[in-house]
């Protein structure tokens, strides 16, 4: 039996690459988090997109529609464009890269450069599609400690 190819575009099996992530070992990069979810919409893991979801933005998210268009899209690849380590408490990071599928309608191409912090040891992904509900001096609902103006505010 052949190994599957990682869909994240590595040149490693999907066992050895993302599929440990989704498998409950933890990214060490937002770079291999990105990837991951890219893996995880050709895979159908729609669990682990929510999941590695800024926690206090995924009820905001929309299961149904994640699921369809990872079951109706083909996925034709991932091209990595940069990653910066930005740091900070909580630690951040941004992504840029370009995502292509195929679905009913033609082939389509997405470049998106996303946010990402590190909270309790943990990367997530900042979705800019879901509002964070935080007053300027509340506390961070990444669970950094911090006031929101000093920490994911500036995500946003």
């Amino acid at each position: 039996m052949t190994a599957t190819p990682c869909p994240c575009g590595s040149t490693l099996v999907l066992a050895d690459c993302c599929g440990c992530y989704h498998a409950g070992a933890l990214p060490e990069t937002a770079e291999a988090l990105m990837r991951s979810r890219y893996s995880a919409y050709v895979l159908g893991l729609i669990d682990y997109l929510i999941a590695t979801t800024l926690p206090a933005q995924q009820s905001g998210l929309d299961r149904a529609a994640m699921a369809q268009w990872s079951a109706q899209s083909r996925w034709l690849g991932l091209n990595v464009e940069e990653h910066q380590a930005l740091g900070g408490t909580p630690e951040r990071a941004r992504v840029t890269f370009v995502a292509r599928w195929q679905d009913a309608s033609g082939e389509h191409s997405h470049r998106e450069c996303s946010d990402f912090v590190r909270a309790n040891g943990r990367w997530y992904f900042v979705d800019p599609t879901v509002t964070l509900k935080a007053g300027r001096n509340d506390p961070c609902p990444c669970g950094s400690g911090q006031k929101f103006k000093k920490c994911c505010a500036a995500l946003l």
